[in-house]
């Protein structure tokens, strides 16, 4: 069983978590490679499409210098599937106490999802302490992160959502940001053509965007 400590340590991995979404499972490998070369060492494939778990099982098979976790984790039978395909580690875009629960058992760490003080407490009431701030950008971005560092300042975050690669590090900037989720590091058109140069590039400026 994992500790509490393991999805903080996970989170620390690297500055930015690409957030990748895979309609293809033959190409992850090759996108993680790249990643790997431009400094970046985690990332989350998201549970959005029919090639996400099996996307998931090739990298971790194939590429296990990165830490590949599963997002858009909705319920529990997802949570078993992500750790089943071989993911280190599960994130949802938010959580109901179903998935809390799961959470604190599961083979692999688990970070939930908040986008307010209640939503919190939640959390830290079931034992956590490491969340994922989504949709950081219209939850109130910085200044929110800004705010919940007086009265949970055991808390800590991977803001994702509506994060760029020029605002990116505002956010890393706060104490209380472990890294941040972006999606801007493998665009559409780059994972369409291929173009693990263009990805490594991206890679290389996130992984040095820490303040």
């Amino acid at each position: 069983m994992h500790s509490r400590a393991d999805i903080e340590r996970i989170l620390k991995l690297s500055p930015v978590m690409p957030v990748v979404v895979i309609d293809e499972a033959d190409i992850a490998p090759e996108l993680a490679r790249a990643f790997i070369r431009g400094g970046i060492r985690v990332l989350e494939v998201t549970l959005r499409t029919a090639a996400a778990l099996r996307a998931i099982e090739l990298i971790a098979r194939e590429v296990p210098e990165i830490s590949v976790g599963a997002g858009t984790v909705l319920s529990a039978q997802d949570l078993r599937a992500a750790a089943d395909a071989g993911a280190a580690f599960a994130i949802s875009p938010g959580a109901t106490g179903a998935l809390l629960e799961a959470g604190l058992n599961a083979p692999i760490p688990y970070l939930p999802a908040i986008a307010t003080a209640s939503e919190l407490m939640a959390g830290l009431t079931h034992g956590y302490h490491c969340f994922k701030f989504f949709p950081a950008g219209p939850a109130g971005g910085t200044a929110m992160l800004q705010s919940f560092a007086g009265p949970f300042p055991r808390a800590r975050f991977c803001p994702t959502g509506g994060i760029t690669r020029e605002t990116a590090g505002s956010y890393l900037a706060l104490p209380n940001v472990l890294c941040a989720g972006g999606s801007w590091l493998s665009p559409a058109h780059a994972l369409a053509a291929r173009d693990w140069k263009r990805i490594e590039t991206l890679a290389a400026e996130a992984a040095a965007c820490r303040t």
